[in-house]
């Protein structure tokens, strides 16, 4: 029997981390639509293959990872030169050129005497949807939801409340977050924690100045099907501008989300009451500093613990994520 030609082959550089992935769903889409009959290969981190997998734009994933932000080499790509390579990582010519060195027959970027300009001010989504948009492939950037997982949750109808976040400007003050579960406790809600690898120590106080049991702390960095399903099943889930609030939209689990140096309107959840974001309007600041930046610290415990609340009303304590159809939808609180 004569094998079966293989598909053409279209690949696409993101290789960063949840929340960029998340946030490239609808442009993940678009290109899936965009191109049919091909065999769409996601090139990032290996960590995220379940939920690039997971979006139903992504036959394969080839694995691709740098330190901190930087662009991953590609030089191990096994096959012959992609038909089509698309630049959704970034609009410099770092990421052009190591798509361009496997000699694509079509290539997609920022970073190309026609390729549309960069657009700085506008949403990550908006962004990528309006790229592929610029190059004829339609784009949605309201569609991100993803499927409910199979795995169940480890803690149905809890309140998650996750701590950390890359960097130190985008972390809200540990003993905040401690108030803010002890409200959310005494008003009868399960609350618990999780956080990132490298975080135990700050889950740990966190939950021991809020009052909660071992069994209620999932520190180490869960794996991401135990953490999708965790978010999936979530009552509410509190948290800073970091790739698990990213995981509460594409599940369409409520959500309060605490933004500082980095405005909602450029990386906040889609307009609607599902999801809050706090954040109190200011000069931009630096998302990958050390220290908390001045406007997230302007958010006081009241507030978000009034918000956690406003997001629960006439949720019955422990009864998991309302089953809701359709897209995700978002609102912004000053």
């Amino acid at each position: 029997m004569t094998p079966r030609p293989r598909p053409p082959t279209v690949l696409v550089l993101r290789a960063l981390g949840l929340g960029d992935l998340l946030a490239g769903v609808p442009a993940l889409r678009a290109v899936r639509r965009g191109f049919p009959g091909h065999r769409v290969v996601l090139a990032l981190p290996p960590g995220l293959t379940g939920v690039a997998l997971s979006t139903g734009a992504v036959d394969e994933v080839f694995p691709a990872e740098a330190p901190g932000r930087a662009v991953p080499s590609l030089a191990h790509w096994p096959g012959p030169p992609p038909d089509v390579a698309v630049d959704l990582h970034g609009n410099g010519p770092e990421s052009r050129d190591a798509l361009a060195a496997l000699r694509p027959r079509r290539l997609l970027a920022h970073a190309l005497p026609d390729g549309p300009p960069w657009q700085p001010h506008v949403h990550e989504r908006e962004r990528w949807c309006a790229f592929l948009r610029a190059h004829g492939i339609p784009a949605d950037p309201l569609d991100l939801r993803l499927p409910a997982p199979s795995t169940p949750s480890p803690a149905p109808g809890a309140v998650v409340v996750h701590p950390g976040a890359a960097s130190g400007s985008r972390r809200w003050p540990e003993e905040r977050f401690a108030a803010v579960a002890r409200c959310l406790r005494a008003a009868g809600h399960r609350v618990v924690l999780t956080g990132g690898p490298g975080e135990d120590a700050l889950v740990r106080s966190v939950a021991e100045r809020g009052g909660r049991p071992a069994s209620d702390v999932f520190s180490g960095g869960l794996p991401l099907d135990r953490l999708s399903a965790l978010v999936a099943g979530a009552a509410l889930v509190l948290s800073g501008d970091t790739g698990i609030a990213h995981l509460a939209v594409a599940h369409g689990t409520p959500s309060v989300t605490l933004f500082g140096p980095v405005s909602p309107r450029l990386w906040g959840p889609p307009p609607g009451h599902r999801h809050l974001a706090l954040w109190r309007p200011g000069p931009p600041g630096d998302p990958h500093g050390r220290n908390p930046d001045a406007r997230l610290l302007r958010l006081h415990t009241g507030e978000v613990a009034a918000a956690c609340l406003i997001q629960l009303r006439g949720r019955r304590p422990g009864a998991g994520a309302p089953g809701a159809a359709g897209r995700a939808v978002a609102t912004r609180v000053h």
